[in-house]
């Protein structure tokens, strides 16, 4: 089980945004490059980056720091990336760039042609971000609630090729009120392709929730503000995850 630190990106910092609130922000640091390189030292086997003004934009905006992140990590772990991803030239430029995976969310739903055609050219390094609440998809930063049903698309997105989804409960992400561990298996349990937890991951009782639905598909989770704010360290959380695994 991956334990996936986030680095949000707003103004080219490192922010947390609770339920997704762009006025709701809290830095964490001015330098991305130096957190990410903490999470390395740390013993992080992958980054989760997101260009939240990118999301908001519909194209990349903290192209910078993104840059300095993957200069300074190089390419020691993979590093995946979300927010404004809409058209193949992004794709392609952030694979060049140095990027292992791109996220993409809003534009999946919207326009499923696109995510096709972005699998087919780049297959292995496509994931789906699909925000949810109450098993119904978001899109457009979580202000625009659809009538799709998660699982549903889920499925046809992984008869696209995607190389797997990122779950996000969005009434739980920045909330510390704990994972969706139901609804993630749920999901999981419907598809071939492994499923990532995301939103509300607080404490190391979520992490050994997670890790005993390891099977089912749920191959890691993206922590937040839990490792920033303190109430779960991140090192023991990973460790924990390797014993629980083992």
């Amino acid at each position: 089980m991956l334990i996936i630190p986030a680095i949000d990106l707003k103004n080219g910092q490192c922010v947390r945004l609770k339920q997704g609130l762009m006025e709701q922000a809290t830095v964490f640091s001015e330098s991305p490059a130096e957190q990410a390189r903490h999470w390395l030292d740390q013993g992080a086997r992958r980054l989760h980056l997101v260009d939240l003004d990118g999301a908001f934009a519909g194209k990349p905006k903290n192209e910078g720091a993104i840059k300095a992140i993957l200069d300074e990590v190089g390419d020691s772990i993979p590093v995946q990336l979300g927010g404004g991803i809409r058209d193949l030239d992004t794709i392609e430029r952030c694979l060049d760039d140095g990027l292992t995976y791109v996220i993409i969310g809003t534009a999946a739903v919207k326009n499923p042609g696109f995510l096709r055609d972005a699998c087919v050219a780049f297959p292995g390094h496509i994931i789906v971000g699909l925000d949810a609440k109450d098993g119904k998809v978001a899109t457009d930063g979580w202000s625009k609630l659809t009538g799709h049903e998660v699982v549903d698309l889920a499925k046809k997105y992984e008869d696209y090729g995607v190389e797997s989804i990122i779950y996000t409960d969005i009434g739980r992400d920045g909330m510390l009120s704990g994972v969706n561990v139901e609804a993630t298996v749920r999901l999981a349990q419907a598809l071939s392709i492994p499923v990532i937890a995301s939103g509300g991951l607080s404490s190391i009782e979520d992490v050994r929730a997670l890790c005993a639905v390891e099977r089912e598909g749920v191959v890691g989770t993206i922590a937040g503000r839990a490792i920033y704010d303190g109430s779960l360290d991140f090192k023991l959380a990973q460790e924990a995850a390797d014993k629980a695994g083992a």
